[in-house]
């Protein structure tokens, strides 16, 4: 699955940079680069809505169709 999402990366007072994203809460990320930063995001990113992706199927009935859709 392919989505984007807005990464808001700022300067940490300790050195390197912060990242994080307003659409998942929670999501944040740290690096000593931009890029490091914007990386570290994306993994939180993932599985965040990976584990959402889990509890959200583990209580679904066994007739629940199940099938994929695409947005944008």
């Amino acid at each position: 699955m392919k989505a984007e999402f807005i990464a808001i990366i700022e300067p940490a007072p300790e050195g390197g940079y912060w990242a994080m994203c307003p659409e998942i809460p929670g999501a944040n990320g740290q690096g000593e680069t931009v890029a490091e930063a914007k990386e570290s995001l994306r993994a939180a990113v993932e599985l965040i809505l990976e584990d959402r992706r889990e509890d959200m199927l583990r209580g679904l009935p066994s007739g629940a169709i199940r099938e994929a859709i695409q947005v944008g």
